[in-house]
C-alpha cells in the first residue's frame, strides 16, 4: 500500500508537509481533506486520525497526525538531504526552537488574521469589531518581528546558510494572512528577501502549486457553500471574537 497523506492545502501544516514530500520525490497518493466542509469528522477520517485535524499519514497499517512528526517521518523514512533536519547539533537545535516556538505564536496569529479578515466577514456573514481586528495585528507584527529580529537575524535562513524543516513551516504560516489580502512583506525587505530564498531553495512552481488555494481564497469565498460551516459558526465565533 502506498504512503497516503491526508490533506487541505488551505491548511498551513498541510502545506508544508505537501511541499516537503513533493519537493523530496517522495511517492504518495493524495488523499484530499476538505476541512470547512467538515470532512475531518467523518467515521473513515477518524480511524486515520482520531485528533480530527488534518495532515494525517498512513504507511500500511501505521497512522500518524501532526505535521512536524509527519515531516519528521518523512524526513528519516526517505533519508532526506541533511539540510532539511541538520545532523550538526546547534543547527539542529536552531531547528527545534523555531519548531517548538510556532505553535502558539505565528501559527495562531496568522490564522486569526485569515478568519477575521475573510472567513467570517465573508463566509459567516458576521461583522468583525475593529479593535479585534487591530489587536489580531498588533499580535501578527509581533511574530512578524520575532521572526526577523530572533530567529533570522542577518542569517540567509532561519539555521544558517541553507533551507531546512524550520523555513518550510515558516513560510507557510507567513503566506497564510496573504491568502486574505494582507501583504505583510510590504516595508520589511528582510522578511521579503528571505521568502525569496525559500521560493527559489522550492522551486517557484512548486510554491505557486502549494498556495494556490490559499491565494485564489478571495475569489474562492464568493462561490463557496456556506451552510455546513454555518453548524460550526457559534463555535467559530467563540474562538476568534
Amino acid at each position: 500500500m502506498a504512503l497516503e497523506l491526508y490533506l487541505d492545502l488551505y491548511s498551513q501544516p498541510c502545506r508544508s508537509v505537501y511541499i516537503f514530500a513533493k519537493k523530496n520525490n517522495i511517492p504518495f497518493d493524495f488523499r484530499r481533506l476538505s476541512l470547512l466542509d467538515g470532512e475531518q469528522y467523518g467515521e473513515e477520517f477518524g480511524k486515520i486520525n482520531m485528533i480530527r485535524k488534518a495532515p494525517a499519514l498512513r504507511d500500511g497499517d501505521f497512522c500518524l497526525a501532526e505535521s512536524i512528526a509527519i515531516l519528521l517521518y518523512l524526513a528519516e523514512k526517505f533519508q532526506t538531504p541533511d539540510f532539511w533536519y541538520p545532523a550538526d547539533l546547534q543547527q539542529r537545535a536552531r531547528v527545534n526552537e523555531y519548531l517548538s516556538w510556532q505553535h502558539t505564536a505565528i501559527r495562531m496569529h496568522g490564522s486569526r488574521m485569515f478568519w477575521l479578515r475573510l472567513l467570517i466577514p465573508k463566509v459567516l456573514g458576521v461583522e468583525v469589531p475593529q479593535d479585534k481586528l487591530d489587536a489580531a495585528l498588533e499580535d501578527l507584527n509581533g511574530s512578524l518581528k520575532l521572526i526577523e529580529e530572533k530567529f533570522l537575524q542577518d542569517r540567509p535562513f532561519i539555521a544558517g546558510d541553507h533551507i531546512t524543516l524550520a523555513d518550510l513551516v515558516a513560510i507557510v504560516e507567513i503566506m497564510q494572512p496573504v491568502g486574505s489580502g494582507l501583504d505583510v512583506f510590504e516595508g520589511r525587505p528582510k522578511l521579503s528577501a528571505w521568502r525569496d530564498r525559500v521560493q527559489d531553495a522550492i522551486g517557484k512552481e512548486l510554491f505557486d502549486d502549494a498556495h494556490q488555494t490559499i491565494m485564489g481564497s478571495q475569489e474562492a469565498v464568493k462561490l463557496m457553500d456556506t451552510s455546513r460551516m454555518q453548524v460550526f459558526k457559534p463555535k467559530i465565533l467563540r474562538l476568534f471574537l
